[in-house]
């Protein structure tokens, strides 16, 4: 086991963040896991501190944030800073994929989820990054999706913020390197967390095992061990790639 850092997960309410969240505090690293519901991180939080030896993991903490306003990423990374004094690795999972066709897509919906998936992203990295160019090293690990690659029906704005994020993640390589810090994107396909477990039809499901060449769903725990490379220092000189994680649907 390395030494403890500092990860700052975003999303850690939802089925992938959680998992990302779990993975790290094996590792016992300090974890600072943030999602816009404080009821949704006192209900994860409670599971995660009842696998504790002693009840209680002293080294996660748990804060609301709205990643798509300044003030409360501001705020965000403030509590980072007392709690944790920095932060090493920074996972930008958090994101909202409304399912509206095209013609029925309002401009509001279209701003709520650039907003929240690019923008977020965006303010995350930029809020945050002084405290990775103060200790002189870093790693960013963005969470895209296969939606980009497929051009799902209904997902226009979605996939178009994941796009976004693409670009932004191989610009930002280029420009941070200077200060140790690395920058990449995993894109995971459609994957059974669990509200997808509760909402999506078996014809769904069927239809995507079906087109992988791993004939089977796709987990949050499938896309855990990959973020875990990315954050480590064996992916040192790894840095503005697109890490593909479908089940072989594509074959980038």
């Amino acid at each position: 086991m390395s030494a403890a850092r500092t990860v700052v997960v975003s999303g850690a309410a939802g089925g992938i963040g959680s998992e990302i969240v779990d993975r790290f505090l094996r590792n016992g690293d300090n974890v600072v896991a943030t999602d816009v519901s404080q009821d949704a991180l006192d209900t994860w939080r409670a599971r995660w501190d009842s696998s504790a030896p002693r009840g209680r993991h002293s080294s996660l903490f748990t804060v609301a944030a709205d990643i798509s306003d300044r003030a409360s990423v501001a705020a965000l990374v403030e509590a980072t800073r007392e709690q944790a004094g920095g932060v090493e690795v920074l996972v930008n999972c958090a994101s909202i994929f409304p399912l509206v066709p095209f013609e029925e897509l309002t401009l509001d919906t279209w701003h709520q989820v650039l907003e929240t998936n690019l923008t977020g992203t965006f303010l995350m990295i930029k809020t945050f990054l002084p405290l990775m160019k103060d200790r002189g090293s870093g790693r960013i690990v963005n969470i895209g999706s296969g939606t980009f690659f497929v051009g799902t029906e209904m997902q226009s704005a979605y996939a178009a913020s994941k796009g976004g994020i693409l670009g932004l993640t191989r610009v930002l390589a280029r420009e941070l390197a200077q200060y140790g810090i690395t920058v990449n994107l995993v894109t995971p396909g459609f994957t059974i967390t669990p509200n997808a477990a509760d909402t999506m039809p078996e014809s769904v499901r069927e239809m995507q095992r079906r087109l992988r060449a791993i004939k089977r769903d796709e987990l949050p725990e499938d896309i855990i061990g990959s973020v875990f490379f990315l954050a480590s220092d064996e992916a040192a000189f790894v840095t503005g790639q697109t890490l593909n994680i479908d089940g072989g649907r594509h074959l980038l």
